[in-house]
């Protein structure tokens, strides 16, 4: 872990990344917003998010950093909108093309399981009063790659700075980036997946992200 994530969970301010992620059922009372991938970006990024926050504030387990109730949550809010692939294709740079297909799934796995994993610690930083809100949208979606900027607000705390990078796909828009207070996921993990891999390969660095996930 490095020192900006062992940073990150210590601060109450990380409360949405319980958010990202790159994921219970909500509460039949509790309607579950419209997600249009097809939407403007920033539509479409706050309905997301939005599922996924409000979610979390239902799932008391999930609060409690419950690793299969956190899994579950972003496999149903999260996944859909989420180009794993893309993010560890990125994250893994010039590597993943010398990866066999069976390896490019098997990290893309062991990826995922790696940001649920990092990531569980926020989910008990959430509370009621919770919530995001939109910064205004400076990008141009035609272009197929946008940047949404969000804040995430609750009492006692300063706001912090969360970004979503998001390509438009046949299907619609796809998140595969996310930034907190300026500090990209991608780019984080590059230079980790390199010296591992530089040091005992794809292989090892599969087998070091499962050991750690618990694997």
């Amino acid at each position: 872990m490095t020192m900006f994530f062992s940073r990150f969970f210590q601060s109450s301010r990380t409360a949405l990344l319980g958010l990202a992620l790159s994921l219970a059922v909500l509460p039949a009372a509790q309607a579950r917003q419209a997600v249009n991938p097809k939407a403007a970006p920033d539509a479409f990024m706050m309905a997301v998010a939005g599922n996924m926050l409000d979610a979390v504030k239902a799932d008391p387990k999930a609060l409690q950093g419950d690793t299969s109730h956190i899994t579950a949550l972003v496999r149903e809010y999260a996944l859909p909108y989420v180009d794993m692939n893309k993010t560890t294709r990125l994250a893994a740079g010039r590597y993943w093309r010398q990866a066999t297909p069976a390896q490019q799934q098997a990290l893309v796995d062991a990826f995922m399981g790696t940001l649920i994993r990092t990531y569980s610690g926020a989910f008990t930083k959430v509370t009621p009063d919770t919530s995001m809100a939109l910064l205004p949208f400076r990008g141009d979606d035609a272009t197929g790659d946008a940047v949404v900027r969000t804040t995430v607000s609750q009492s006692n705390s300063s706001p912090i700075n969360v970004d979503y990078r998001l390509e438009q796909t046949d299907a619609g828009w796809k998140v595969y980036d996310l930034a907190v207070e300026g500090i990209w996921l991608i780019q984080n993990y590059r230079n980790q997946f390199s010296q591992e891999i530089a040091r005992s390969g794809i292989d090892g660095l599969i087998q070091a992200l499962n050991a750690k996930n618990g694997g």
